[in-house]
């Protein structure tokens, strides 16, 4: 699922910094990682010769990475070339595995945390940063053990052969994406990043083709004001960001497509969006002054918003409700299990939910951020076996059927972390404000006693503000769902992530 990216621009306040290493504690992040497993991570990043073992020697490849400013764990390395009748995308991915032993102390430790959590302030990550931002980073101009993909397309950008091997890389440089989407605008862009950019848009097109949707989704930047409030600024995405996630998606589809055929592996699901979550995406959008006709599709309408403008940046955090319900379908192993973000699971022989990821309109599997995410790890081993006609690992093979309801576990937490992280923002943004009035539509409304239309008798709702673009709850007599209404800001606690409103 798309996260809300929040960032603090500045040391947060007193208020901000312990509320937030109270929900940190509250949904049990851990704070540092045990001796025994930072030991380990030291001993294997210090060891050069031994990750470099079994590996192709591809230090040939001009790859670069292509992150935020300021990035250190670097999962992905790319670069792209010409066929003659279409594209070749080699896509080189830390190889994690050749770091974690197996059952040892980081292998444990990794299953505990089993994604790294992203805070406003700072980071929870799931492998010590000796290796996540070291050894095992695509650093450029460094060595690297990686997981090097292979992935023939034709003139239309359709994949028609898939090849992944280990191999020793060297990254040529760390661009940003504002460095990578400059050079492209100006022309200057070395052959393989103009290259990408067309793979990127063929992408696009073959994905809205399946009927898949890409959430735009901006960073959310907290700056401090004069006042010792807090200011909302939007940082736009721009175009080679998701030019590039395409990539990404790309590697996922092919690996998915060989576990599924091979009946072993992890892959990532999503069922359809809810109905009642589209019905509150509706009434948000008329919050915020954007059309949607009934006619059109939300995936329709996504692809025509712009996340420059805040308006529309708002909407597509909103739109992330679409994507409740994604979990891990394990085939193989000893047995196969899905398990939902909610953490439960269900059902061992056949798969009991369907093998789609809806929101990308196909199979898909996680196998590109291994530094952030356990599953890629293992799913990257079943996918190396497999290319060479080997059996799967007998450790990832017993690891398969526990780690949807691991991953679940993982999602929850970091679930719950964002949406408090919000909270605070929020609660953040609107400290010192109380009386003040604001225009806003009624998105939501607790269930009970109605009529047909919504209309409810001394209730409390959530109510989207249109400026700033915050969402909280509402008390008032007769709230109805969709209504225009105005209304007062009564309560505020930052530390208690609090933020009520009364109709005025």
């Amino acid at each position: 699922m798309p996260s809300r990216h929040l960032h603090l621009a500045a040391n947060p306040s007193d208020d901000v910094a312990d509320a937030l290493a109270a929900l940190r504690a509250e949904v049990g992040l851990p704070p540092m990682f045990p001796a025994v497993a930072r030991a380990e991570a030291d001993e294997v990043a210090a060891d050069e010769a031994e990750t470099g073992g079994g590996h192709q020697d591809r230090r040939d490849l001009d790859l670069v990475t292509i992150d935020p400013p300021g990035a250190m764990d670097l999962d992905q390395a790319v670069h792209v070339a010409s066929s003659g009748r279409g594209y070749i995308v080699r896509y080189a991915i830390a190889d994690v595995a050749a770091f974690v032993r197996p059952g040892g102390a980081l292998d444990a430790e990794a299953h505990r945390r089993g994604t790294t959590v992203y805070g406003p302030d700072a980071r929870t990550p799931l492998h010590p940063p000796v290796l996540s931002e070291g050894a095992a980073s695509l650093l450029p101009e460094q060595d690297r053990p990686a997981v090097l993909w292979t992935i023939g397309l034709d003139a239309a950008g359709e994949i028609t052969s898939t090849s992944v091997a280990r191999a020793l890389v060297r990254s040529r440089a760390r661009l940003t994406y504002g460095e990578a989407q400059s050079s492209l605008d100006a022309g200057t862009a070395p052959e393989s990043l103009a290259l990408l950019a067309d793979v990127g848009r063929l992408r696009q097109e073959r994905e809205r083709d399946r009927g898949g949707v890409s959430l735009d989704v901006p960073e959310q930047v907290i700056v401090p004001r004069a006042d010792g409030g807090y200011g909302l600024e939007l940082r736009r995405n721009l175009p080679v960001e998701g030019w590039n996630a395409q990539i990404s998606l790309l590697t996922g589809i092919a690996a998915a497509a060989m576990m599924k055929d091979a009946g072993v592996g992890l892959l990532r699901t999503l069922p359809p969006a809810d109905d009642r979550d589209v019905a509150r995406l509706h009434r948000t959008a008329t919050a915020l002054g954007i059309d949607w006709p009934d006619d059109e599709t939300y995936a329709a309408l996504l692809a025509r918003l712009e996340s420059r403008r805040p308006t529309h940046a708002a909407f597509l955090h909103e739109a992330t409700s679409l994507f409740r319900g994604a979990g891990y379908l394990a085939l193989g192993g000893h047995e196969t299990v899905a398990a939902s973000g909610s953490g439960g699971v269900t059902g061992t022989g056949v798969p009991p939910v369907g093998t789609r990821h809806a929101a990308i309109a196909a199979e898909y599997a996680h196998v590109t951020a291994p530094l952030r995410r356990l599953a890629d790890r293992h799913a990257t081993e079943v996918c190396l076996a497999l290319a060479a006609g080997r059996e799967v690992p007998a450790w990832v093979r017993s690891a398969l059927p526990g780690l949807p309801s691991t991953m679940a576990s993982a999602g929850s937490r970091a679930s719950a972390f964002e949406r408090g992280c919000l909270d605070i923002v929020e609660a953040a943004l609107l400290a010192g404000r109380e009386g003040e009035s604001f225009d806003g539509v009624v998105v939501d409304v607790r269930e009970g006693a109605g009529d047909a239309v919504g209309r409810q008798d001394a209730v409390r709702g959530e109510v989207m503000l249109r400026d700033p673009a915050v969402k909280a709850r509402v008390d008032g007599v007769g709230l109805t769902l969709g209504e225009r209404v105005r209304v007062t800001l009564t309560e505020v606690s930052v530390l208690d992530r609090r933020v009520r409103f009364a109709l005025a």
